[in-house]
């Protein structure tokens, strides 16, 4: 596991609530911080940050790098507002005392780039903690690109729209040469007003989905796009109350469906839960078989009628799972 890092600058309160399991004991949302962990599960390196915006002071967090299996977690302040996303195909400078990475650099002189933007093509989560109402808005972004695929997942909180959301297929292999590097949104590649849908391209009637666009919301139809794509479909910020959140990049394409609802819950995702049933059910059947055996000898025709019952409910339990 990567290091511990608890970068917690709060001093004010808000109301506590907890989540349990996952996080490899039981943290509580409340006092001082929301909790993120991130967890690398690329086959590569990646270099995570966490960028502050608006008022909210910059987060003295190193430049930290996860290799692929690693997680860490850290402590965020109350109210905090940000960015995070992921840095790639880094190479560390001591010289300059930060990496320089294909995607997702900052350009900045800071290594764990404070509050730079991040230069696209890149993939990026926005966090508003403690907002209106105490709820947490959260929202995946394709907006300046795609680099590599995130997905937010809430832990141990409530609210309607208290759902994981994230880009977790890739999008990268549908890149035309002209949008590529890694994977540019249009307004980014093609630097155009027509496709940035600013200035006179503003209104509805011009302001029109490219083919491009059309893609990226296919490929990642629960984070946000760019304006074109985005007008009619309903793309929100989702929100939740005293929750943590677990980040993965390059999630697995069928981790955003067995997570959708967890925010509620705490503890393993519905992956994990179907295993521990199967395995029960195979045990089960082990046993019934014993049983029939048995039964077979001493009563052949009730061993029978036993048998196709159980037989019979075995099989819708497999294809309910």
């Amino acid at each position: 596991m990567g290091k511990l890092v608890d970068i917690s600058l709060a001093k004010e309160g808000k109301k506590a609530g907890t989540a349990k399991g996952f996080w490899g004991g039981v943290y509580t949302r409340g006092v001082y911080s929301t909790k993120l962990k991130l967890a690398n599960d690329c086959r590569y390196t990646i270099w995570p940050v966490l960028a502050s915006g608006g008022e909210t002071p910059p987060l003295s967090a190193p430049a930290l790098a996860l290799q692929p299996g690693e997680s860490t977690i850290f402590s965020l302040p109350v109210s905090w507002t940000g960015k995070l996303w992921g840095r790639t195909f880094c190479t560390y400078y001591s010289s300059i005392g930060r990496p320089v990475c294909l995607t997702g650099d900052c350009g900045s002189g800071s290594p764990e780039c404070a509050r730079a933007s991040a230069l696209p093509a890149v993939t990026i989560a926005s966090f508003d903690l403690d907002g209106d109402g105490g709820l947490d808005l959260y929202v995946v972004s394709t907006s300046r690109g795609y680099n590599v695929g995130i997905l937010v997942v809430p832990y141990g909180g409530s609210g309607g729209d208290c759902m994981a959301t994230g880009c977790v297929k890739d999008v990268e292999g549908g890149c035309e040469s002209e949008t590529s590097g890694a994977c540019n949104s249009t307004c980014f590649a093609f630097a155009d007003p027509k496709y940035c849908c600013s200035g006179g391209n503003a209104p509805p009637e011009t302001c029109k989905p490219s083919p491009y666009s059309r893609y990226f919301k296919s490929r990642c139809p629960s984070a946000y796009g760019d304006v074109y794509a985005d007008r009619g479909n309903n793309t929100r910020r989702f929100a939740c109350a005293s929750a943590n959140y677990a980040i993965t990049f390059c999630p697995r394409p069928t981790s955003l469906k067995s997570s959708v609802g967890v925010g509620a819950v705490s503890g393993p995702s519905g992956v994990k839960t179907k295993r521990v049933v199967i395995m029960a059910l195979v045990i089960v059947t082990t046993v019934v078989a014993i049983l029939l055996t048995v039964l077979k000898i001493l009563s052949p025709n009730l061993a029978v009628g036993i048998a196709l019952a159980v037989y019979t409910a075995l099989a819708l339990l497999f294809a309910f799972l």
